[in-house]
């Protein structure tokens, strides 16, 4: 499909969007562009994908039918005040914000917008990310499809109802915080057990892939996947009864919580 597609805003979750967005053919070079507040990132993202980048954020609407909003939450009211005026009745703008409902978005553009709320995660710089994706009645089944394959271009889009958008925050968007936290502790243990530090990282980081990978593609519970590692009187259940003593699933779900609840007050 010939769209266009332009970011304001060009830091690190930018940049991986565009960059499997290009990897993945879903685009060409030629029909994105972008803006960024300094010099030095304009010049670095056209170098490094070869699009056409600009400081000003009007010509990143001028030319786009796809407008993603991809600076920080707290600059959105003045980057919507600034580009407002400019937006047509048929271009749709992809919010990347947590906590930021299609209606407050609305009310900051003052008229009817095709509006995209998204929750994208860290793991699209390795083309491995999740996407939670709502939209306000403006925006068509047909364009929804659309975003929605430009988000795959970078992992994964779910369409979820918007109610349960700031869950996808703690979840998913929040989540990969978490695991490294994990990784980052089993590495400590085995250090601790006289393994070198890069080998117990390695180590760490290859069971969490591996055994994420089992989840989605075997389809099994990750309760019965788990029940199959540990052996009666074995290794691995000494291990689950010390993690269930020290309340690790009610940290998770507690954590959780706290994530979600933050994002409904942003």
């Amino acid at each position: 499909m010939n769209v266009t597609l332009g970011f304001i805003g060009c830091g690190n979750m930018a940049k991986a969007m565009i960059g499997g967005i290009l990897k993945n053919g879903i685009l060409m070079k030629e029909q994105i562009i972008a803006s960024a507040v300094s010099d030095s990132t304009v010049a670095k993202v056209s170098e490094q994908f070869g699009i056409k980048t600009t400081k000003d954020n009007l010509q990143v609407v001028e030319n786009s039918d796809i407008i993603f909003l991809a600076v920080k939450p707290q600059y959105y009211e003045t980057v919507i005040h600034e580009i407002r005026e400019k937006i047509t009745d048929n271009q749709i703008i992809v919010s990347i914000a947590p906590g930021k409902t299609v209606d407050w978005l609305g009310d900051l553009f003052g008229k009817e917008v095709k509006i995209v709320r998204t929750m994208p995660n860290t793991p699209a710089l390795v083309l491995e990310g999740m996407t939670g994706v709502c939209k306000n009645n403006n925006v068509t089944a047909e364009e929804l499809e659309e975003v929605c394959r430009i988000l795959n271009g970078f992992g994964k889009a779910a369409v979820v109802k918007e109610d349960l958008m700031d869950v996808v925050v703690s979840v998913s968007g929040s989540s990969p915080a978490y695991v490294f936290l994990f990784i980052e502790a089993m590495a400590d243990a085995a250090v601790a057990d006289g393994m070198p530090r890069n080998l117990a990282y390695e180590f760490a980081a290859s069971a969490v892939l591996g055994s994420a990978k089992m989840v989605i593609e075997t389809k099994k519970h990750p309760g019965e996947l788990k029940d199959m590692v540990c052996s009666p009187g074995g290794t691995t259940i000494e291990a689950i009864r010390v993690l269930e003593e020290k309340g690790f699933r009610s940290s998770v779900i507690e954590a959780m919580k706290a994530c979600t609840k933050k994002a409904r007050e942003l």
